[in-house]
């Protein structure tokens, strides 16, 4: 039987679960290799057999999308499975030209064939782009469960970046099990909030494996996605967060349409701080494609201990890594505080940064004036550090859903900047939550 020849274009998340859920096991496929970008570091290892499955007794290579035209040549490949998110319609397309100028068929697959069907209910909290304020939402969600006497446990979208094999079903409980699973900043950031409300946390690998374990101890399932990609898991409620501070992106980015076509409720967040002409846009846009869901409201606003360091000092704005990066945010809660509680200036980081951070902003140009909390391994966490004690500044805004100085040794005075979804008016979470437990909650 002739296998066709596949190549799986990732960034060590949708890439393995589309693997797990559609080629594992299929013999009308051949998997010659996965191709990795968006995330430092993750090329250069191997799917392990053990994940692989009995087709693939030796791992599948992971190599940089770099090399995706000399893949498709040398192996003869047939087809390319596109399988990540965040990126505009004509980078997806770009990519498409590649695979078909060198003779391969270039693909998406389904949203429906690559969700699984949990035994409990599933509330899925998406974005249409990374930094829309999804974090915040399925923390309120996860309250609201709660005060219904639910027990819930949130399962995040992947971030692999270590042992796969390791990281198969990873479980979290207590902020101790971050460091036993030696966490990246990006994860202690998605994990740690949810942790210290109570709320029970699973990531990792494969998906259907996580899944038997959480449903196991949980009353309903929250996917908690992340890189505005689609859900894992077939929702019973699906959510969906759009950003009106980038209006239009929810019809130009892959997959946000995607997931605005398929939600339930539509949460227009930040109208607090977004031009009332683009909420007018934002909530034409989504009337153009979703004409049923029930669209929210909602504010994200910001609390910040010792505003009195920032009036009239040089500030430095540290902000959420991957919403400047392949998010493409330019103005996020740490510049928010710094203007609203009078800094003298914000001061740009780039003349100062070192190794892996000046490659971050040799990659992502359009970062500007604030500093990524980069932290994908030891070494890079290093380089944050050193960046951030380079600054001549006066203080250090700390914008990212966990406290840095638990992480580095941060040498000059800092203010730290949280935020919460608050929802403006009726309809709201509280009501719509409430009619979901009421519908699929069996008690």
């Amino acid at each position: 039987m002739h296998r066709i020849k596949t190549i799986i274009m990732g960034a060590a998340g949708r890439d393995f679960h589309n693997f797990n859920t559609v080629y594992r096991d299929n013999e009308r496929y051949e998997v010659v290799a996965f191709t990795a970008t968006q995330i430092p570091n993750i090329d250069g290892r191997k799917y392990p057999a053990s994940l692989a499955g009995r087709l693939y007794p030796k791992g599948i290579p992971i190599v940089a999308e770099l090399q995706l035209e000399s893949l498709i040549r040398k192996h003869k490949v047939e087809e390319v499975v596109f399988a990540y998110s965040d990126v505009r319609y004509n980078y997806v397309m770009s990519r498409s030209s590649i695979a078909n100028a060198c003779g391969a068929h270039f693909k998406l697959l389904g949203a429906q064939p690559t969700m699984i069907q949990s035994t409990k209910p599933v509330i899925s909290v998406c974005a249409v782009r990374t930094g829309s304020g999804k974090s915040q939402t399925s923390r309120r969600v996860a309250h609201l469960l709660q005060q219904h006497g639910l027990k819930v446990a949130a399962i995040r979208h992947p971030m692999p970046y270590g042992d796969l094999e390791k990281q198969k079903v990873q479980r979290y409980g207590s902020l101790a099990d971050l460091k036993k699973h030696k966490c990246t900043i990006e994860e202690m950031e998605e994990y740690e909030p949810h942790i210290v409300e109570g709320i029970i946390i699973y990531a990792g690998v494969d998906y259907g494996a996580i899944l038997e374990q959480a449903q196991a101890e949980a009353d309903v399932i929250l996917w908690d996605g992340g890189n505005n990609d689609m859900p894992f898991y077939k929702p019973d409620l699906a959510i969906v967060v759009a950003d009106p501070l980038r209006v239009g992106n929810e019809l130009s980015y892959y997959p946000a349409e995607a997931n605005l076509r398929m939600a339930d409720i539509v949460i227009i967040n930040k109208i607090d701080s977004a031009d009332p002409k683009a909420v007018d846009q934002l909530r034409a846009n989504i009337r153009t494609v979703n004409a049923k869901a029930v669209v929210v409201d909602a504010a994200s606003p910001i609390f910040i201990d010792h505003p009195e360091r920032l009036t009239g000092k040089r500030a430095l704005v540290v902000e959420d890594g991957p919403t400047l990066t392949h998010g493409e945010m330019k103005i996020g809660a740490g510049v928010v505080a710094a203007q609203k509680y009078g800094a003298s200036e914000l001061v740009d980081p780039r003349p100062y940064t070192v190794r892996s951070i000046t490659e971050t902003y040799k990659k992502y140009p359009g970062i500007g004036m604030l500093l990524p909390a980069m932290g994908y391994g030891t070494e890079q966490v290093k380089d944050l550090e050193a960046t951030i004690n380079k600054v001549p500044c006066d203080v250090v805004v700390i914008g990212t859903p966990i406290d840095l100085n638990r992480i580095v040794k941060i040498k000059k005075p800092t203010v730290r900047v949280t935020y919460q979804l608050q929802e403006i008016g009726t309809p709201n979470l509280e009501q719509l939550v409430g009619q979901f437990v009421k519908k699929f909650v069996k008690k």
